[in-house]
C-alpha cells in the first residue's frame, strides 16, 4: 500500500499518476483497503491530484475520495486539507463522469455543518444552481437537488439562497422540470429543508404550497410521494396548514385510492398532519369524500398507512357531524383488524381511534358485535405505555353503559386493570378513570370490593349484594348464583322490581311496579314512575360517571317545592335517555339467541319490592321539603324492615332465622329483598338507597364491619336560609334507620360513631 501511495507524489510522471491512483480507486471500494488507504495517508495526495491536468488522474482520484469519504473519520480529515475548492472546480470539467463523482462526493460530505459552511463560503451554492439552470446538464440534476437537499438544512444556506433569488429559481425548476427523477428530488430537498422552522417561514413566503400541490398531479409515483412527505413537514407551519385547507387536501384525498400503497402512506401521512388540532382541514377532507377511502386503507397491508388514516379518522371524529359520517361507514368492523396488529403504533392509534368514535352507544353495539371488545381488552396487557393508556381510554370510552361494561368484565378488563394499577410504572391516569368506570357500571361488583356507592350510582333492576370480597376473587354473576343450592354462606340480597315472566313488558311505559296489583298513580308521579320503570328494564339503566361529591346532593332545606321537582324532572329525563341505549343491547341479544332452544332467563321477581316502589312514589315522593322525604322514607323502610329496634334490644332482633327460613323457602342463597321483613343495618340500608334511587333521593350506600351499613345524605344548614353570596359546604348526615328512623345524624359526631361502629 505504501509502495503504491509513494507514486502519487508530484515528481513521478503523469502517466504513473494516472495508474498508481486508478489502483487506488478500485481498492478503495472495499472496506479494508479503504481503511488502509487513509491510515497510510493516501487522501492528501489524492486531494492534491484534483488538480491534474490529466482528466483520468482526476477521474481515478476524484473516485477514490468519493469512496474514501464514506467513512466519518475521513470526512473530518478531509475538511482539513480544505478540498472543496477543489472539487467545485471539477464541476466545471467538460466529462459528465468526473461532474457525477464531484457532486456525489459532495452529497456525502455536506451531510456535516461545517462541509456546508465550507461549500457556502467558497460559492459553492451559485454553481450549483447555475447547473440546474443548464438544461444540457440535466443528466447531473439529481446529484445536484441532492447537494442542494442537504444544504438547505442549514439557515445560514437558506438566507443566502433567498436573497441572490436562488430559492425561486429552484421552486420553479421543481415545479416546471419534465423529468420525474428531478421533481422527486427537488421535493425531497424541500422536504428536508421543511423540518427547520425558520425554513418553513421562508418557503411559505415563496408560496411554496402551489408548487407542492403541482407535484401532488404529476404521473411519478415517486414524485406525488416526495410532495406528501413535504406537505407534512410543511404542515407545522399555520400559514401553509390553511393554504392547503383550500388546495390541496382534495389531491391528497385521491391519492389515497392509488394502487400504491407507498402513495396512499404518504397521502395519509399528509392528510393526519394537516387535519391535527385543525378542525377546519378536518371539514375539508370530510367534504372531499375522504372517510370511505381511510377507512378501506385500515386493512391495508401496510402498518404505516393503517396509522395514519386511523390518526385522520380520530381528528375527524373530534366533530361531531363527522363522527356521526365516520359511524355511519362501519368504521367500527374495519377497526377490529387493526386493533389485532402486531405493530403497536398500529394498536395505539386504532385504540384511539375507538376512544373518538365509541361515544354513542350505536357505535358501542357495532364495536361489540363486530368482536372487538376482546382484542381491544388485550390491549391493556401491552408493555407499551401508549398503546395501554390509548386501550383503558377506550375501555373508559367503551364502558359507558351497564351492558357494556359487563362484557368487557367477561372479557377480564377489570382483572387486568386492577393488575395494572397496582404498578407504579404501568398505571396511568386512564386506566385509574377506566378501572372506575368499569366498576361504576358494575355496581355488585362496586359495592363487594369497595363496600360504597355514591349518589351517582344509581342501583337498578338486577343489583345484589353479595357482601365484601378481596381485590381479585371472582364475583359470580346472578344467574349463577341463583342456580347454586342454599348454603351457611350470606345469603345474597337482590334488588329487582321487574317481572319474571319470559316474555318482557310489551311497553316500557308498563307499570311494572304495580304488577298484579291493578292501582293507577296520581298524574303528579306519572312522569316519575314512567322513567323509573324505563330505567328499570333489563338488569339496569346505563350510568354515565359524573363528577360529584363522595355522597349525598347538595340539597337546601329551604329550597321551593318547584325547584327539587324540576331538578328531579331532569334526572328522569336523562334517565329515559339512558334506557335507550340498553333497548338497543337487548334488541341485539335477542337476535342472537334467535333459534336457541334455551329460555331466556331473568332474576327472580320481587312483587312486595314493587309495592314499596309504588307505594314511596305515592306518598313520599309529593313532599316537597328534602328533608322531610329523606325521614319519610327511613321511617317507611324501618316499618318494612321490623320497626324500630331500641339498642338495648338489637341482640333480641332474630334476623338470621328470618334470613335462614326465607333461603330454604326459596331454595337458594339470593334473597329478594322484598321479602325480608327482619332486616338489620345492612339491609335497611339497602333498601333505604334502592327506594331512593326509584325516586330521585340523592344518597350514599357505606358498609361498615360486622353487619353494620349506612346511608349518607347531604343537606344544606337551614340557619343558612336568606343568606347571599358564597354558602358554606352541604353538611354530610347519616339517616338513622334502626333506633330512632327517620333521625338525621351528623357525620363524625358521636351519635354517628355509635351508629356506625360496634
Amino acid at each position: 500500500m505504501n509502495s503504491v501511495i509513494a507514486l502519487l507524489a508530484p515528481e513521478e510522471e503523469v502517466v504513473i499518476h494516472e495508474f498508481a491512483s486508478l489502483c487506488l480507486a478500485n481498492m478503495s471500494a472495499e472496506y479494508t483497503s479503504k481503511v488502509q488507504i487513509f491510515e497510510h495517508g493516501g487522501l492528501e495526495p489524492l486531494v492534491r491530484l484534483l488538480s491534474s491536468p490529466d482528466p483520468d488522474v482526476k477521474k481515478n482520484s476524484i473516485e477514490c475520495i468519493y469512496n474514501l469519504v464514506q467513512d466519518f473519520q475521513c470526512r473530518a480529515t478531509f475538511q482539513e486539507l480544505n478540498a472543496i475548492p477543489s472539487i467545485l472546480e471539477l464541476l466545471k470539467s467538460e466529462y459528465p463522469v468526473i461532474q457525477s463523482l464531484a457532486l456525489k462526493t459532495l452529497g456525502v460530505i455536506t451531510n456535516d455543518k461545517e462541509s456546508r459552511a465550507m461549500l457556502r463560503d467558497n460559492q459553492g451554492m451559485d454553481q450549483l444552481i447555475k447547473i440546474l439552470e443548464t438544461k444540457e446538464l440535466n443528466d447531473l440534476h439529481t446529484e445536484v437537488l441532492s447537494v442542494v437537499a442537504n444544504c438547505l438544512e442549514d439557515m445560514d444556506t437558506m438566507v443566502l439562497i433567498q436573497q441572490t433569488g436562488g430559492l425561486k429559481k429552484l421552486l420553479a425548476f421543481a415545479e416546471n422540470s419534465t423529468i420525474p427523477d428531478i421533481q422527486k428530488n427537488a421535493a425531497k430537498a424541500i422536504t428536508k429543508a421543511a423540518y427547520n422552522p425558520e425554513n418553513r417561514k421562508l418557503f411559505h413566503e415563496q408560496e411554496l404550497e402551489k408548487c407542492l400541490v403541482a407535484l401532488l398531479g404529476s404521473e411519478s409515483d415517486g414524485t406525488k410521494i416526495a410532495a406528501s412527505q413535504a406537505i407534512s413537514a410543511m404542515c407545522e407551519n399555520s400559514g401553509s396548514k390553511e393554504f392547503f385547507n383550500h388546495q390541496g387536501i382534495p389531491q391528497l384525498i385521491q391519492l389515497l385510492k392509488s394502487d400504491n400503497e407507498e402513495v396512499t402512506e404518504a397521502a395519509a401521512l399528509a392528510l393526519a398532519n394537516l387535519t391535527t388540532c385543525n378542525p377546519a382541514n378536518a371539514n375539508a377532507a370530510a367534504e372531499a369524500d375522504g372517510i370511505d377511502p381511510l377507512i378501506n386503507i385500515l386493512s391495508s397491508k401496510r402498518d404505516g398507512a393503517i396509522a395514519n388514516a386511523a390518526t385522520v379518522l380520530t381528528n375527524m371524529a373530534m366533530q361531531e357531524a363527522l363522527r356521526v359520517n365516520i359511524q355511519n361507514c362501519d368504521v367500527m368492523r374495519a377497526l377490529v383488524s387493526p386493533l389485532r396488529s402486531a405493530n403497536a403504533v398500529v394498536q395505539s392509534k386504532a385504540a384511539l381511534t375507538i376512544a373518538a368514535t365509541a361515544c354513542d352507544v350505536e357505535a358501542r353495539t357495532e364495536l361489540r358485535n363486530s368482536g372487538g371488545l376482546e382484542p381491544l381488552t388485550e390491549l391493556l396487557r401491552s408493555k407499551n405505555d401508549e398503546v395501554r393508556r390509548h386501550a383503558s381510554w377506550a375501555v373508559m370510552v367503551c364502558a359507558s353503559d351497564e351492558l357494556m361494561a359487563t362484557e368487557l368484565c367477561r372479557f377480564g378488563a377489570l382483572d387486568i386493570l386492577e393488575e395494572v394499577n397496582l404498578s407504579v410504572s404501568r398505571k396511568n391516569k386512564f386506566s385509574e378513570a377506566a378501572y372506575n368506570k368499569l366498576l361504576n357500571n358494575h355496581l355488585p361488583l362496586k359495592y363487594s370490593q369497595t363496600g360504597y356507592l355514591s349518589s351517582s350510582n344509581i342501583i337498578s333492576d338486577g343489583f345484589y349484594d353479595y357482601g365484601r370480597i378481596n381485590p381479585g376473587t371472582k364475583l359470580l354473576p346472578l344467574k349463577d348464583l341463583c342456580l347454586q343450592e342454599p348454603s351457611d354462606l350470606r345469603a345474597v340480597i337482590l334488588v329487582n322490581s321487574k317481572s319474571s315472566d319470559v316474555s318482557p313488558p310489551p311497553s316500557t311505559e308498563d307499570k311494572s311496579s304495580d304488577l298484579g296489583y291493578g292501582r293507577s298513580i296520581s298524574s303528579s308521579s306519572s312522569l316519575r314512575r314512567a322513567s323509573k320503570d324505563k330505567a328499570s328494564a333489563g338488569f339496569g339503566s346505563p350510568t354515565e360517571e359524573k363528577s360529584e361529591p363522595s355522597s349525598g346532593r347538595n340539597t337546601a332545606l329551604s329550597k321551593s317545592a318547584t325547584k327539587e321537582r324540576g331538578s328531579r324532572k331532569v334526572r328522569g329525563k336523562k334517565e329515559e335517555e339512558k334506557v335507550k341505549e340498553e333497548e338497543e343491547f337487548t334488541t341485539v341479544a335477542k337476535c342472537t339467541e334467535e333459534g336457541s332452544p334455551e329460555k331466556e332467563w331473568f332474576p327472580p321477581s320481587d312483587p312486595d319490592f314493587c309495592v314499596y316502589v309504588y307505594e314511596v312514589t305515592k306518598s313520599v315522593l309529593p313532599i316537597t321539603n328534602i328533608k322531610e322525604e329523606i325521614e319519610a322514607l327511613a321511617e317507611y323502610v324501618a316499618e318494612k324492615m321490623g320497626g324500630k329496634i331500641p339498642k338495648e334490644k338489637l341482640q333480641d332482633f332474630s334476623w338470621e332465622l328470618h334470613i335462614s327460613e326465607l333461603k330454604f323457602q326459596l331454595k337458594s342463597n339470593v334473597v329478594p329483598i322484598g321479602q325480608i321483613k327482619k332486616g338489620i343495618f345492612y339491609h335497611r340500608a339497602l333498601l333505604f338507597k334502592a327506594l331512593a334511587d326509584k325516586i330521585g333521593i340523592g344518597c350514599s350506600l357505606v358498609r361498615g364491619e360486622y353487619g353494620r351499613a349506612w346511608n349518607e345524605v347531604k343537606l344544606m344548614n337551614e340557619s343558612q336560609k336568606g343568606v347571599t353570596g358564597g354558602l358554606p359546604p352541604p353538611e354530610v348526615y347519616i339517616v338513622d334507620l334502626m333506633f330512632q328512623p327517620g333521625r338525621l345524624i351528623k357525620l363524625r359526631s358521636r351519635e354517628a360513631d355509635l351508629y356506625r361502629f360496634l
